[in-house]
């Protein structure tokens, strides 16, 4: 993804890289962002980033759902 790339390079100097610069990052850049800019980015991708990128989703919402149902069933034995 063409982004990526362009924030990487921009970046790679002013950041550390650990995982709390990189959220920031991430989470400033799509507060920047409307739904058609990122649509637009969307559909360059190309099968592998797209497939790439549902993964990362899919595992990620999954994760959240699972964590939050057995908090859940945690919380019901109590």
């Amino acid at each position: 993804m063409k982004i990526i790339d362009e924030l990487y390079d921009y970046y790679r100097n002013k950041l550390t890289g650990d995982e709390e610069d990189i959220d920031m990052l991430a989470f400033a850049f799509l507060e920047e962002m409307s739904r058609e800019d990122l649509l637009e980015l969307i559909n360059e991708l190309d099968n592998q980033e797209l497939n790439n990128l549902m993964g990362i989703y899919l595992i990620e919402t999954l994760k959240g759902k699972f964590a939050s149902a057995e908090f859940t069933q945690g919380q019901n034995y109590h």
